[in-house]
């Protein structure tokens, strides 16, 4: 597959160094880069991402693909697909990347028979990601399902560079089986408030919420966000919002913003089938300042991540 981007941003050769099932669909995959690779994604922000050329990559065997992705699976991988990442590591003149995916779909179920050594074709970082806190005391990280990802890689940054922040993590799911998490730490820990291994190991306290009760709080984890905030009493301009999950799900914590006067930040998902802007396939309809008309942005170039109270939600 040809490309014509800038040389900054790839396409790069890749190593796979991992690919791990953690869970019911979920796993995590690290690629390393050495030279100019390296060099670009040890620059990556949270919340921006890549594209992964998946289109040689094998099947794995027919009694092991789920019986709702048969059908689909013998799909020809045309276009790169988009993932964020869940962790970045510099060393030296290496750059280590994590993304956690889930399998969807005949791209993302060919990314499960990746191994150790198997080359990958990238191109990023790409997008914008979230903006550093300027001024704020409290961080809170909403994750839905999947959105875990790049919040896991803004809480590192966060405690890293900004000591002075005070993060907490919410991670919502419809069961506990849907939760993208290696697993959960001990009762004591859970009762100090570290629910999620993935985010105490920043030091960072999660709540955790399923739709149905399995786990934690019983309710959507915006509804859990807003007990949380009722019972702290956070001052807002004190506070900033980040979201990544579903879109249903920012717009609700869009609104909890709104309401609280609460800065906030979301990750917009779309489809985008070239990560450059140039296919114009992953709009996102936002405000104009200052008037009642709309404009459309694209996700991959002036997103993903936007100012909640630029984003037009239609739900």
């Amino acid at each position: 597959m040809k490309n014509h981007l800038k040389s900054d941003k790839g396409p790069f050769g890749s190593v796979v160094g991992a690919n791990k099932p953690i869970g019911q669909g979920f796993y995590r995959l690290s690629l390393g880069f050495e030279g100019p690779g390296a060099e670009a994604f040890a620059k990556t922000q949270p919340g921006q991402f890549v594209q992964l050329d998946l289109a040689d990559t094998s099947l794995p065997p027919l009694k092991t693909i789920p019986e709702g992705l048969r059908d689909a699976a013998g799909r020809k991988i045309l276009l790169r697909r988009p993932f964020s990442f869940s962790d970045v590591t510099v060393e030296k003149n290496k750059t280590s990347v994590s993304i956690l995916y889930g399998v969807v779909g005949p791209a993302s179920l060919r990314m499960t028979t990746l191994t150790a050594g198997d080359l990958v074709s990238v191109i990023g970082p790409l997008g914008n990601g979230f903006q550093m806190p300027k001024g704020k005391k409290h961080a809170l990280l909403i994750a839905g399902g999947m959105g875990a990802g790049p919040l896991e890689y803004l809480a590192k940054v966060l405690t890293a560079d900004f000591p002075k922040i005070n993060p907490v993590a919410f991670a919502g799911a419809k069961t506990a089986k849907a939760l993208p998490f290696e697993g959960r730490l001990d009762a004591i820990s859970q009762q100090l408030g570290f629910s999620l291994a993935e985010f105490a190991k920043y030091g960072v306290k999660s709540l955790v919420a399923t739709d149905n009760g399995s786990i934690g709080f019983a309710g959507t984890v915006t509804d859990c966000l807003s007990q949380w905030l009722d019972e702290s009493d956070l001052p807002g301009r004190d506070t900033i919002l980040y979201g990544c999950g579903p879109e249903a799900m920012l717009a609700k914590v869009a609104r909890i913003a709104d309401a609280r006067k609460i800065d906030c930040q979301v990750s917009m998902e779309r489809h985008m089938a070239c990560g450059t802007g140039l296919c114009q396939s992953c709009a996102v309809e936002c405000k104009v300042a200052g008037s009642s008309e709309t404009v459309y942005k694209m996700c991959c170039t002036d997103g993903p991540v936007f100012d909640s109270r630029e984003v037009v939600f239609r739900l």
